[in-house]
């Protein structure tokens, strides 16, 4: 017994010094696995969040709709996505992230018709791991059965993780396990993104190896049609402004007055961070909103044309009220504006330049005209370079 504790123990270390982050959404059993995990020295490195959703209720919220049946693969797969989704947005920046789904229906106070049997599923951003284990009915007890589906599952956190795993879990005989394995290509992932099944992708080009101890991400949207030296002259001015930060720049893929942009597309302009060194955020949602909810806690690097629309109820359906209550969402979220002078209507515009209202002004930070200035813009140099 001792033995088996010092290979679990073992076992968790190595989890702990990969970088892989997770969230861990379990139901039905398995109920040791966060306790071990977070039992272990570094536990922070390796857990963001874990949720047990043992009632009907609790899963159906979790999930956003009822499931076929709680105890399944599908239901572990689906609850392994959005445990994944999850971890992308609370994870430390550039770190890679893992969706953990488990269900599991094992011996109870009464005798069961079905089998006793758990689903688990793992969610990476280019692999898709699922196991089901059926196990010998009345030869266990319920804690027994506790223990070997935590084992499990802890063996299959290390192996999505990549952390080297020496421990073997007890089945006899008449135990079943069946496991598949699908993995996903760069163009199967952003196909998902643009179905929306994932909600952002992250291409982590950046050799500023410090900035990956940050705990806040300084995000810089636009449609990068070209990168130019203004965006990447914006960006440094607003890092250094803000002084601890992870710098990336963000790409929606889906935008509101025009078609989505195709695979081949974004993988073109992702090409040009890869050759910038910097790391760029693909993602599906063209609202800052919706945006806040993708970063929450971020720094948004603007220009000031942006705050006027930002602020302008024509794009809240007319109503001032519903842009205060919008803005005011996104505030709830930890999230700021960086805003460096542009122009608006033929005329340079800062910050103080715009009529904000009180309530959010506290979200907006400006950056001085004598820190940054660049009036070219993307449009013009598509001109340019057409011409």
């Amino acid at each position: 017994m001792t033995e088996s504790c010092d290979m679990m123990k073992t076992l968790i270390e190595a989890i702990h010094s990969t970088p892989t982050q997770a969230v861990l959404y379990i139901a039905g059993g398995a109920s040791h696995t966060v306790g071990w995990l977070t039992s272990i020295p570094g536990a922070s490195n390796t857990v963001l969040e874990a949720v047990i959703p043992y009632s009907r209720m609790s899963m159906i919220q979790l999930l956003g709709k009822i499931p076929s049946q709680f105890a399944d693969m599908r239901t572990a797969e689906e609850l392994a996505l959005v445990a994944y989704n999850r971890a992308l947005k609370i994870c430390k920046p550039g770190c890679p992230v893992l969706g953990v789904g488990f269900t599991g229906s094992l011996a109870t106070t009464r005798p069961k018709q079905g089998d006793h049997r758990f689903h688990m599923c793992t969610r990476t951003s280019n692999r898709l791991s699922l196991s089901t284990v059926t196990l010998s009915k009345g030869l266990r007890t319920r804690e027994d059965e506790e223990i070997i589906s935590s084992q499990f599952l802890l063996k299959a956190i290390a192996s999505a993780s990549k952390a080297p795993a020496d421990f073997t879990t007890e089945l006899n005989e008449f135990d079943v396990c069946t496991e598949t394995e699908s993995l996903f290509k760069e163009d199967e992932e952003l196909e998902q993104l643009l179905s929306g099944k994932i909600c952002f992708k992250a291409y982590n080009f950046t050799s500023e190896r410090q900035a990956l101890s940050a705990e806040r991400k300084i995000v810089l949207p636009g449609s990068f049609n070209p990168l130019h030296e203004g965006h990447l002259q914006l960006m440094d001015v607003a890092s250094s402004l803000l002084g601890d930060g992870y710098p990336c720049f963000e790409l929606s893929a889906v935008n509101a007055d025009k078609p989505p942009l195709t695979v081949s597309q974004i993988k073109e302009r992702v090409k040009q961070f890869e050759m910038a060194g910097k790391t760029i955020i693909v993602s599906n949602q063209p609202y800052f909103y919706k945006k806040a909810e993708l970063f929450p806690g971020s720094a948004f690097v603007v220009g000031a044309d942006t705050v006027v629309r930002l602020i302008d109820p024509k794009y809240y359906d007319g109503s001032y009220d519903r842009m205060i209550d919008v803005l005011c969402q996104c505030k709830s979220t930890g999230c700021i504006f960086i805003v460096g002078g542009r122009n608006v209507d033929g005329v340079f515009k800062v910050l103080e330049d715009i009529n904000v209202p009180d309530v959010l002004k506290d979200m907006f930070i400006p950056i001085p005209s004598d820190k940054f200035r660049m009036d070219i813009s993307s449009t013009e140099l598509r001109r340019r370079l057409r011409a």
